[in-house]
């Protein structure tokens, strides 16, 4: 009995690519088509080079299995597609025998972009979680007893007889300040405030957000670019709370390229693949926002520090700004991740779903 074979690979729920002995497409599933954004009639009988875009480390892959004629199996490679969606794959690689002669290689892709998403975003919420106990436990613990400091400074400053005593209890009142006003912003990762959600267009609050820092002098010789999807319907979010999220990221890209200039693109779109809500567990359309910058870059090793609260690299910031950012972005059931190269730039991803649960 005839077996369809392509039938068959069809049925399968990953991805599959196989390859002849000389690395080219002999045949792909519908499911591999949807991961490479190609179809069988364009893929077969190509290089496996063809298939991946700029990133051709699969098809290095592919061609140490056709070299040596041993598996090798990858975990959580980020695969661009034709689009620009980006695909997390889990990638089997395992050679073809006719008889003892190599004969070509079988490529599994596990599409696993849904199932990370949701670990992001449940690995933002129980952070900002944990931030949220710690501000609680800072409120009690900390702005009480600098009730009391500041008080006794006032106090020691009314009563001082000479100008030495009285500027540095003028002094203690202002740090005292400083410190429960940054106490105070560090509330806001406090459980308890509900967003105030309507319908919102994105391009509406960037460009809000821009004609205000169109007037700081710190952007005074940075280029916007921006390259909106006019197609994108209302968002249901909290307008303010968006606004807040651009104004800090643009803010930093701007102070991270004071004096030197350079430039933001700003670009919007739908994600053709799907958000899944950690809220209902459901399927829904992304909104992407990408803002990416050309300044100075941040080291690796410092990627995952910046979103840590009252991290700074500069001797006047806070360290709150994408800290905020992230809790509420987080707080929409979104994801801000952040990629960097130093010497080029800097690029701040948001994920935003298009529906939220009522």
């Amino acid at each position: 009995m005839t077996r369809d074979f392509e039938s068959m690979l069809d049925a399968v729920l990953d991805g599959v690519v196989l390859l002849d002995a000389s690395g080219n497409v002999e045949s792909l599933n519908s499911e591999a088509c949807r991961i490479l954004e190609i179809s069988t009639e364009t893929a077969v009988g190509r290089p496996v080079e063809d298939l991946f875009g700029e990133d051709q480390s699969i098809a290095r892959l592919s061609r140490s299995v056709l070299a040596d004629g041993r598996a090798i199996i990858e975990r959580e490679h980020s695969v661009a597609g034709h689009r620009g969606d980006a695909h997390v794959l889990d990638i089997s690689a395992s050679p073809l025998f006719d008889g003892a002669e190599l004969d070509g290689v079988t490529l599994l892709l596990r599409d696993c972009t849904i199932q990370k998403s949701l670990r992001d975003v449940v690995s933002q919420r129980e952070a900002l979680a944990s931030l949220g106990h710690i501000a609680a436990g800072i409120a009690h613990e900390i702005k009480n007893p600098l009730g009391g400091i500041r008080g006794a400074a006032e106090i020691l400053g009314a009563r001082a007889s000479d100008e030495k005593s009285r500027s540095a209890a003028a002094l203690i009142v202002r740090e005292v300040d400083r410190i429960a006003l940054l106490v105070d912003d560090f509330m806001v990762f406090t459980p308890g405030e509900d967003l105030r959600v309507s319908p919102v267009n994105i391009h509406r609050v960037i460009d809000g957000v821009l004609a205000l820092t169109a007037h700081d002098k710190i952007g005074a010789n940075v280029e916007i670019q921006r390259a909106f999807d006019p197609s994108i319907p209302d968002l249901i979010a909290d307008a303010d709370r968006l606004s807040q999220v651009f104004l800090n990221l643009i803010r930093n890209a701007l102070q991270a390229m004071e004096g030197a200039g350079g430039k933001i693109a700003i670009t919007t779109r739908v994600a053709l693949d799907h958000h899944l809500s950690p809220a209902n567990g459901r399927l829904g359309r992304s909104l992407i926002v990408e803002l990416a910058d050309t300044g100075p870059g941040i080291e690796a090793a410092l990627l995952d520090e910046v979103f840590t609260p009252f991290f700074t690299t500069r001797a006047e910031g806070t360290g709150l700004g994408l800290a905020f950012a992230r809790h509420w972005v987080a707080r929409h059931d979104g994801t801000l991740r952040l990629e960097s190269t130093p010497g080029v730039g800097t690029t701040v991803c948001i994920a935003l779903p298009l529906s939220r649960p009522k």
